[in-house]
């Protein structure tokens, strides 16, 4: 019997700056099963390998798109045995899936891992088979139907860079959207506590909340006389990213507790050491690498004890990280997740 996957996306696309992740996830499911269908908004030609298939679902309505997506979900689902449905990240597309997914016991899996709960997730979570996510703490609602199946971190796209080039001060690292959930104003008041410390923040500022928490912190630096050891920088593409990892001595993640942010996982599969205070890190994080998410002087604490190890050390650490990603977090141990989750073996 061919085992084949429907996957359900917003794009395939290997250079979104948020979603490029998804295909080495898709990639690693192909690997795994006879084929993959992948349903997506829009696509990007080539990005996968050769035994998945593309449709696209893009209308310049919601409407024509939900009626688009179902259509073509029809007719994949003909004759469709052993297999099952994979719903990422949106939960509208386990909803609209369900009345046609359902009574042909076709399992109906919706990955989603975020920290905000909504009435159309609780819907999603009805309808489900079962729900994937990093960590039972990374779905927002309490349920049976969760199965913890790690982050599923492409280890080719962040090749471990074991020796970083020296430097006085240790050199931190930021990434992501300027939102008030990243928690970086704890962040920058630490590292001005802390003599020698630098901070490079990296990320877009994509609403008007994004752009009035960039200005805010800009305004704090300037009062706090830092301009010369922080820095607030655009987003760079994620093809640029391995290479932030490697000009730095440490990620600094303060992310709002519930999903667990994917940069902290790539960072350790670079071997670029973490701090990190959302619990759900307890996994992946040794204690001394964590902190509680309004402690500026705990965050002061960890950022001069990690400056203090010699540069071996830390090298040491960042190997370390890069295993337990291997074993608990790759794109090949998610794809198993998934199919176990769906009671494919």
């Amino acid at each position: 019997m061919r085992t084949r996957i429907l996957f359900v996306t917003q794009q395939v696309d290997p250079a979104h700056p948020a979603l490029a992740a998804t295909v080495p996830k898709v990639a690693a499911l192909a690997a795994l099963v006879d084929e993959v269908v992948v349903l997506a908004d829009g696509a990007v030609e080539h990005a996968l390998p050769p035994n998945c298939r593309v449709r696209t679902f893009r209308a310049s309505r919601r409407s024509g798109r939900g009626l688009r997506f179902e259509a073509a979900l029809a007719r994949e689902l003909r004759g469709l045995r052993g297999g099952a449905v994979v719903a990422h990240m949106c939960p509208i597309y386990a909803v609209l899936a369900a009345p046609l997914v359902r009574p042909l016991r076709i399992p109906l899996l919706l990955w989603f891992t975020h920290w905000k709960a909504s009435r159309l997730l609780r819907a999603a979570e009805r309808v489900s088979t079962a729900v994937v996510s990093v960590d039972t703490r990374s779905f927002p609602l309490e349920s049976r139907k969760v199965r913890a199946i790690g982050h599923g971190i492409d280890l080719g796209e962040f090749p471990c860079v074991a020796e970083r080039p020296g430097a006085d001060g240790l050199r931190l690292l930021a990434l992501g959207r300027y939102s008030e959930a990243k928690g970086l104003e704890v962040v920058v008041r630490a590292v001005a506590t802390v003599a020698g410390a630098r901070l490079d923040v990296h990320g877009p500022a994509l609403s008007e909340a994004e752009r009035r928490t960039r200005a805010e912190l800009e305004q704090l630096v300037e009062r706090l006389a830092v301009g010369g050891r922080v820095a607030l920088r655009d987003a760079v593409p994620r093809s640029g990213v391995p290479a932030l990892f490697a000009e730095h001595d440490a990620l600094v993640n303060n992310m709002r507790a519930g999903a667990p942010d994917k940069v902290v996982y790539e960072a350790a599969a670079s071997c670029l050491p973490v701090l990190a205070s959302n619990p759900v890190f307890d996994g992946l994080l040794d204690a001394d690498q964590r902190f509680d998410r309004a402690d500026l002087d705990g965050l002061a604490e960890r950022i001069r004890a990690l400056a203090a190890l010699p540069a071996e050390e830390r090298a040491r650490l960042g190997a370390h990280l890069r295993e337990r990603v291997r074993e608990g977090h790759s794109v090949d141990s998610w794809a198993r997740g998934v199919l176990e989750a769906a009671g494919i073996r």
